[in-house]
């Protein structure tokens, strides 16, 4: 338990230098960038003269020196304030926090389903090795690798939303009236599944690749052959001495991919008009709105780190023969 908690105080103690150094770099590439805030009030219309432009810009700090501005920004950002949103009116931390759980649920949703048909299809391929079986793995493997996520997500609308009609086409909800908290989680499900499918295939397909490799090495090791040497039947060398052992390259790469399915959920989200903060980032580019890019790249960052986190937690517990160490 202490090495555990001296593991979770040494990423802490790295985390917090790592995300100043992300907002201050951040902040500085951005302001590069033509136009503030002011700018786009004043294309607007919002503003209409330039005394009414200069006291927006004393109110939102646009006035100081850059240092300070980047110095002020991340004070701000420790207290949860990610600044304004000019298009919205709105404080950028208010829209981040009524966005954040619809990509939470499609990224947990996503992760889930890809780590369970990775290792499932990766260990059954592996435990019948130069089979047809392995080789209908390899073929889904190949063809969810290959293929663009988008695609797979338009692909699954035509089929299951327009020609067989069992699912909805797009959105989070349907437009019901007086529906009871069941229906409304059975809704917001049956809303989530084809965007599940997209996002989360094409990283079950290279999880399935890590496993069935993964397999295949520790089948070969020294305390599996001794449990097949004492008799130990085969499903249970599989469950308990070859998938545990072998999982820890799937859970290492969910923790370094956190960051690319969080990029694949703004293309998802963008396909299935999902409301998460991929569609509000997305709108934020298109708008020129800063301050709501800014906070949507804290925040990804952020996710990040917590997932890797808990993946060094988790393969602490899984594998305690690693030392501190070998994770510092």
């Amino acid at each position: 338990m202490y090495a555990l908690l001296k593991l979770i105080l040494n990423r802490l103690a790295h985390a917090i230098p790592t995300l100043v150094g992300i907002i201050v770099i951040a902040f500085i590439l951005l302001s590069l960038a033509p136009g503030d805030v002011v700018d786009i009030l004043a294309a607007d219309g919002s503003i209409q003269d330039a005394a009414t432009a200069a006291a927006m810009r004393a109110k939102f700090g646009l006035d100081q020196p850059l240092p300070m501005q980047a110095l002020n920004y991340v004070i701000g950002v420790f207290q949860f304030n990610f600044g304004y949103s000019p298009i919205h009116s709105l404080p950028v931390s208010d829209l981040i926090v009524s966005r954040l759980p619809a990509t939470f649920l499609l990224m947990a949703s996503s992760i889930l389903l890809s780590v369970i048909v990775g290792v499932v299809i990766g260990l059954y391929a592996a435990l019948n090795v130069r089979t047809w079986k392995d080789f209908l793995g390899s073929v889904f493997a190949i063809l969810f690798f290959a293929a663009p996520s988008f695609w797979v997500g338009l692909m699954l609308m035509v089929v299951f939303s327009i020609k067989l009609e069992l699912l909805p086409v797009s959105g989070m909800v349907s437009m019901r009236i007086n529906a009871t908290w069941f229906s409304q989680a059975l809704d917001i499900a049956r809303h989530l599944i084809l965007p599940t499918c997209a996002l989360g295939l094409f990283y079950a397909a290279i999880y399935a690749r890590v496993m069935r490799a993964a397999v295949l090495q520790v089948s070969k090791l020294d305390f599996v052959e001794t449990a097949r040497a004492k008799g130990v039947p085969e499903g249970a060398i599989a469950f308990r001495h070859i998938l545990r052992n072998a999982v820890l390259p799937v859970i290492t790469l969910i923790g370094l991919q956190t960051g690319n399915v969080m990029a694949g959920a703004v293309v998802i989200e963008q396909v299935f008009s999902w409301p998460g903060i991929g569609t509000l980032l997305f709108d934020a580019v298109l708008d020129r709105n800063l301050p709501v890019v800014m906070g949507v790249l804290i925040l990804s960052s952020v996710i990040v780190m917590v997932t890797n986190l808990i993946v060094d937690i988790l393969y602490f517990i899984l594998d305690p023969r690693i030392q501190l160490e070998k994770h510092s």
